[in-house]
């Protein structure tokens, strides 16, 4: 009987191949169930997570905490048995800044804290200073003569008050059936970044209001303002903050992602303290004002600077068997903001990576290819560790058109390097604490009947959907940029866009373990089939040069 069944399969696969069939992909079943027994029974995805979170963030990239957190990660990873453990360094060289006290407060008409962030690089304040407060009515550049020899020494408030609204629908959410049956329904786009940059007008009105944003924060450092401050997005205590901003000549999206004229770079010019006030504090504030009270506030910022140096990766890998010289690499960056400990953006996607290598490692599973763990640095400040990984190992563009590369679009010649033609293919997490829903492809439709096997094979309902699109905004995207299969899962949001994504309630406490835990399981499938099979991952076609060149 063994024999006949042998040959049955023998013919009817001769006879797929000559009628120019793909053959079916292959799953170990056995293998998949012990990933999802281990992932959902023994999982330890929330103790790397608390790690992450509450002892090794929040991590700024090139600040002692970024590589405090590292080091605990190598460790880890040595102690699971990964091999190849090194930190991957990439360039531009940047300041490490480190938040070592913060005050706010009202001191008149009424006392009262403020509740406010400090941007980070911004630079302290001398002490605890206090001031009038100024609001920065300013819609064209000549609106700023009236304030002239009227900001000495002020607290500059440079945004307009923002309406807040009850809540009547949830913060947290999950993507609905319609949702996801309009992805997968889709047809290949570029993304939320990539829509907003092929509107014309859209760019014109952004690229205007960050020109106005610089002449407005030269405006403030040459009449003495001392301190900047604008309303954060957020309520109820949440304020989502980011980085400090520098005057710089705005003509293209580039010169806004420059790293010669970030507050990191060695070559920053000296800017002033800047700071991000709660919503309804800040319109308080502005109704006094126009109500004839003066306010004055107090504030004291104190940092700590370390020296310009290079950020690195965090990289490790389960060598592989008979093909170990081709690479399946998983990831997501490990750098955050500063406000609260990087929970969901994104330690969740560290903790998920370490917890998928876990479990392959626990499990003893062995890949035929070399599966790789890439911890990102830099991410935040435009994709810096994962594409400078990619370009000194695998691919590089010769452009400098950094959104060429965010955006899909062709970023000129490709010069390949000695590890393109041996890599497969790039999973990502870092999409909050959100359960797997399946699988942005990219563009790469020979993709589909893989990923259709494997989210089969998981037998999870809830994760089924594969769209066409792309999506923007993450580390895939340094591969993709070079051709090269590159992915992002699709999670639900949870609460990422309303609460914590870059907010000072970015916390432990947001992460939900259950879609954690199928997130590292979901992540060790997909890992573990790579490795697994036959033949690479499919690319997608190469996209035809610009009009021009041959």
């Amino acid at each position: 009987m063994k024999r006949a069944l042998f040959i049955a399969g023998f013919v009817a696969l001769a006879f797929a191949i000559a009628a120019g069939q793909p053959m079916a992909e292959q799953v170990d079943t056995t293998a998949i169930q012990k990933i999802k027994d281990e992932g959902f029974q023994r999982s330890r995805v929330m103790e790397y997570a608390s790690y992450l979170t509450d002892v090794y963030g929040p991590r700024l990239t090139w600040s002692p905490e970024y590589r405090r957190g590292a080091d605990w990660v190598s460790a880890e990873l040595k102690k699971l048995g990964l091999e190849n453990g090194r930190y991957d360094y990439w360039k531009p060289v940047g300041k490490g800044w480190t938040l070592k006290r913060f005050s706010a407060n009202m001191l008149a008409p009424v006392s009262t804290p403020l509740i406010a962030y400090p941007k980070a690089w911004s630079p302290a304040t001398r002490g605890a200073v206090k001031g009038p407060v100024v609001v920065l009515k300013v819609q064209a550049l000549a609106d700023l003569d009236q304030y002239k020899g009227k900001l000495k020494n002020a607290f500059v408030f440079l945004s307009d008050p923002r309406e807040i609204k009850a809540h009547f629908e949830p913060l947290g959410d999950r993507l609905s059936d319609s949702a996801l049956l309009a992805m997968a329904n889709a047809s290949a786009a570029a993304g939320r970044m990539g829509r907003m940059m092929r509107d014309s007008s859209a760019l014109k009105r952004f690229l205007e209001s960050a020109t106005l944003t610089a002449k407005k924060l030269e405006f403030c450092q040459k009449e003495g303002a001392s301190v900047l401050v604008d309303a954060g997005r957020g309520d109820g205590g949440t304020i989502f903050v980011a980085g400090a901003s520098v005057p710089r000549k705005v003509e293209s999206i580039n010169d806004l992602m420059s790293p010669a004229v970030s507050p990191y770079s060695p070559e920053a010019p000296e800017i002033l303290p800047q700071v991000t006030m709660a919503g309804e504090h800040y319109n308080r504030i502005v109704r006094m004002l126009e109500k004839g009270e003066k306010v004055q506030l107090e504030m004291q910022v104190d940092v700590a600077w370390t020296k310009p140096d290079s950020g690195f990766n965090i990289i490790a890998e389960i060598p592989g068997t008979d093909l170990k010289d081709e690479v399946v690499m998983i990831g997501g960056h490990f750098d955050t903001w500063h406000g609260g400990t990087g929970a969901t953006d994104n330690s969740s996607g560290s903790a998920v990576c370490l917890e998928a290598v876990r479990i392959l490692q626990t499990l003893g599973l062995k890949p035929r290819r070399t599966i790789r763990i890439g911890l990102w640095g830099g991410e935040e400040q435009g994709l810096y560790g994962s594409r400078e990984y990619v370009a000194e190992h695998l691919a590089e563009r010769q452009s400098t058109d950094m959104m060429a590369m965010m955006t899909g679009r062709n970023a000129g010649p490709l010069t390949t390097k000695p590890g393109f033609e041996k890599f497969s293919v790039y999973f990502n997490n870092d999409n909050g604490t959100g359960r797997v829903r399946g699988v942005y492809m990219q563009g790469n439709d020979a993709v589909r009947p893989i990923f259709q096997t494997i989210l089969k094979a998981a037998n999870d309902p809830t994760a089924q959907t594969l769209t066409i699109e792309n999506t923007s905004g993450t580390d895939h995207l340094a591969f993709d940029g070079v051709g090269l299969p590159g992915f992002q899962f699709i999670q639900d949001p949870v609460e990422y866009d309303t609460r914590t994504h870059h907010s000072n309630m970015d916390l432990y406490d947001r992460l939900q373990p259950e879609d954690m835990k199928q997130g590292a399981v979901m992540m060790a499938l997909f890992a573990y089939q790579a490795a697994m099979r036959d033949a690479m991952y499919p690319r997608k076609p190469a996209p035809a040069p610009p009009a021009g060149r041959p």
